[in-house]
């Protein structure tokens, strides 16, 4: 087949933290697939095509990339941040093992990008420099039980959490449970941070203790990170703070 498929992570936000293959990927396609936030981050280029769907429909989309492919298409589908975190990446491959077999025999690439929690992460100073874990608090794929497993899980290990998918308009009580869960193993001054749209001019991070946290200051764009026992505020000369994680850290 003369088709492709490039996986495509466009970074936080900003276009600058964008790799220059992904750039490179987004200008020789013909055709751009995608939801309609992440469609619009690609500047427009004559002679491509732009197909936007709801975010909900990650299985239909896949479909439809590898179907335009299929037909000798150059499809770039595309994601926020990595493609590969919570993304399209695992859609597309989900949609060629139980689709038409003759997708398996499309060129298909994933290319990288700057997940949320890298970038929030560099954002704070160095809260992932011990062991971490990342897990989505949305239920739309998983039992609640399940998400709320994981997190008790990860806070009885240690691990720094970053938590993906926080919160959103059909689910606005999950951060709030999910803070209540946590507070039941990590201590009440264990380290919150809220990164919301990193990169971005409307930027806001802000750190507070597990005990302060509120789940209002969160959206969909907010990557919530919580610290484990290890992790440290460093005051910084003007007035702000960083948050590391020694790599000494006991387990």
């Amino acid at each position: 087949m003369t088709g492709s498929v490039t996986v495509i992570g466009l970074g936080p936000g900003a276009e600058d933290l964008r790799t220059p293959q992904a750039t490179a990927a987004l200008a020789e396609a013909s055709d751009i697939v995608g939801y309609e936030t992440y469609v619009a981050r690609v500047p427009p280029r004559d002679g491509q095509t732009r197909h936007i769907t709801d975010n909900r429909e990650e299985l239909a989309r896949a479909r439809h990339a590898l179907t335009l492919a299929a037909e000798g298409r150059q499809v770039a589908v595309v994601s926020s941040g990595d493609a590969g975190v919570f993304a399209m990446a695992s859609a597309v491959f989900e949609a060629i093992e139980h689709g038409d077999t003759a997708w398996r025999a499309l060129e298909v690439r994933v290319l990288p990008g700057i997940s949320a929690m890298f970038a929030a992460a560099a954002r704070l100073g160095a809260p992932l420099g011990h062991d971490f874990c990342a897990i989505s608090l949305s239920d739309n794929l998983k039992p609640w039980e399940t998400v709320l497993a994981r997190l008790r899980a990860a806070a009885g290990a240690g691990f720094v959490i970053a938590l993906y998918n926080p919160i959103s308009r059909a689910r606005p009580w999950q951060l709030g449970a999910a803070f209540d869960e946590l507070r039941k193993i990590l201590p009440p001054a264990t380290c919150v941070a809220m990164a919301n749209a990193v990169s971005l001019p409307q930027e806001r991070v802000e750190i507070v203790s597990l005990a302060e946290a509120d789940p209002a200051r969160a959206d969909m764009r907010t990557l919530v990170l919580i610290g484990s026992a290890a992790t440290r505020r460093v005051a910084r000369a003007d007035g702000g703070t960083w948050l590391y994680s020694p790599r000494s850290a006991p387990a």
